[in-house]
């Protein structure tokens, strides 16, 4: 496997400008693809489709990943006061898989790290014109895969702001070591009709009017069609599962 360097951080603004990026590791969903002319030809021409697979693209890491290290599966709190933040429940489940031949075989020990906004649209520890929030921690966390190549979160529905569709980040990685292992870096998303509906309901509904929607968002056209999650509802709120290989 390649080693992948992560992009340098930006500002909210330049996010948008970045649509693009060296391609890292090839990172795959282990179903059978039924429209694989919808691959970015950028990703298409660089990597083979493996059959029984399909190419899941790399997007930018964007402005606001902290490195925490914060190991835990319910990341919906600050771990310095333990305030939960409000929102939908959302629990979602990673199942990482290595490429070996043409067969996709459970990945164990791989690190696995979320963050993302609140239903308002702020960042935890990031320091922006519109907040600071310094030194609180919710909305971010790892796991690290079990046998069966699973890691489960809890958190919420996210929220939005502006220039951008509703988006999870995540990072892979082998190692926490830095300058060793390999890590591949891209972000989720979600369908735009369930989140016209979750956000009519509080505390989302008290932010004005305005979202971006995903076939608006440059970064989610570039690749973000194959990086939507599948809901199902539960009776908290949703769950999302999404499956990746590495090769």
């Amino acid at each position: 496997m390649k080693k992948f360097l992560a992009a340098n951080p930006l500002k909210r603004r330049q996010v948008l400008h970045f649509f693009g990026g060296t391609i890292g590791f090839t990172l795959l969903g282990c179903w059978r693809d039924e429209s694989a002319s919808s691959v970015p030809s950028t990703v298409a021409q660089q990597t083979p489709v493996t059959p029984g697979c399909v190419i899941k693209p790399q997007q930018t890491e964007g402005p606001y990943f902290v490195d925490e290290r914060l190991n835990r599966a319910d990341i919906r709190s600050d771990p310095a006061d333990g305030v939960v933040k409000e929102g939908v429940p959302l629990q979602l489940v990673f199942r990482v898989s290595q490429l070996s031949g043409n067969a996709c075989t459970p990945l164990a020990n791989a690190i696995v790290d979320i963050w993302h906004c609140d239903a308002l649209g702020v960042y935890s520890d990031v320091s922006d014109p519109s907040f600071s929030t310094v030194g609180q921690k919710f909305l971010r966390g790892y796991q690290v895969t079990d046998a069966n190549g699973i890691a489960r979160f809890v958190t919420i529905y996210p929220g939005w702001y502006p220039g951008r569709a509703v988006h999870i980040h995540f990072k892979i990685r082998t190692s926490l070591t830095s300058g060793s292992g390999t890590e591949f870096t891209s972000q989720l998303y979600f369908d735009d009709a369930l989140t016209d509906r979750v956000h009519a309901q509080l505390p989302y509904a008290t932010k004005r009017s305005g979202r971006q929607r995903n076939n608006s968002d440059g970064i989610f056209l570039d690749g973000g069609a194959r990086l939507l999650l599948q809901l199902t509802q539960n009776a908290a709120g949703y769950t999302g599962r999404f499956d990746i290989a590495l090769a």
